[in-house]
């Protein structure tokens, strides 16, 4: 199977074709895809070493799925997270808004390679440069996690601006393990947050751990509002009232698909569209509406 394919490998129809955007990218077991690349506005500069044992016969593997929230009930029902979005507006303000979503997938002796990166790409030379400005991420772990297939982050290294990449890399003799990262490792049912500025990665997994990482973001609303598309999104696009407010209903519409599956749970109070929960309640109508192809709004910088 490949990206694009229409049938599955038992000739059924490919799950996500309603979807405008692919929900799964198809790579060869343990390559660094992006590493080295132009891809994603070129932040992976150096490319993973990869396992001399690659098969490059083998069958692609799913390497992310995107667009929880239209795919899984449970992924718009974690969306809305009433602890979770507390800390969103802890650090980024009550008027916070979404970047986007993807779930890393890392199958035993298959994972590709994430290479050292910082996800910001657009405010590394705006004049009010901070440290938080790009926003941040949580991951939600669906399986325990080793050092062997999780997450790296360099700590601190949010705070050194763009990060020379290869020069850092060179300066540790050309290893990729660089001595100052540390492993997020986790236990099923854990949550991480990374600065997104934070210098960090993945290596391939050749272990026999299975990591399923739901990777979803939220950024200050001044660091979007005016932004110009970056990463997956057309340089052309300017992030709008009108764009902010399309891609934030998600937020509302999750909470609202939270609180009818857990009634007794606190509701989290989002601001942006205080007075606003009849009518941006999960129906089947806002569904269709505001939930369908939400990611073709990412906010994404």
């Amino acid at each position: 199977m490949d990206n694009g394919a229409k049938v599955d490998r038992h000739g059924r129809p490919a799950y996500g074709q309603e979807f405008a955007r692919p929900v799964f990218s198809l790579i060869r077991p343990l390559v660094d895809p992006w590493g080295g690349t132009a891809a994603l506005g070129g932040r992976h500069p150096v490319k993973m070493r990869q396992p001399t044992f690659i098969d490059e016969a083998a069958p692609k593997v799913v390497f992310l799925m995107t667009g929880m929230c239209q795919t899984m009930a449970s992924g718009l029902r974690l969306y809305g997270h009433p602890k979770l979005l507390a800390v969103a507006a802890s650090i980024n303000g009550d008027d916070f808004v979404p970047y986007n979503d993807a779930i890393f997938i890392k199958q035993p002796g298959q994972g590709g390679a994430v290479s050292w990166h910082q996800d910001g790409v657009t405010h590394w030379d705006n004049p009010a440069w901070d440290p938080g400005i790009h926003g941040f991420n949580f991951q939600v772990q669906l399986y325990d996690t080793s050092a062997a297939s999780c997450l790296w982050v360099v700590p601190g290294s949010h705070r050194e601006g763009k990060i020379d990449i290869p020069a850092r890399l060179a300066a540790n003799g050309g290893e990729e393990q660089l001595p100052d990262a540390v492993p997020l490792v986790c236990r099923a049912g854990d949550v991480t947050i990374a600065n997104r500025q934070a210098l960090h990665g993945s290596f391939a997994n050749t272990s026999p751990d299975f990591r399923a990482s739901l990777t979803f973001g939220f950024h200050r609303r001044a660091s979007v509002l005016g932004a110009k598309g970056a990463l997956s999104e057309e340089g052309s696009v300017i992030y709008d009232e009108a764009r902010i407010e399309a891609r934030s209903k998600v937020v509302a519409v999750a909470i609202d698909a939270r609180a009818q599956h857990y009634p007794e749970e606190p509701r989290f109070p989002y601001a942006p569209f205080a007075g606003r929960e009849a009518e941006l309640a999960l129906t089947p109508e806002n569904w269709e509406r505001i939930i369908r192809d939400y990611n073709l709004n990412d906010l994404s910088i």
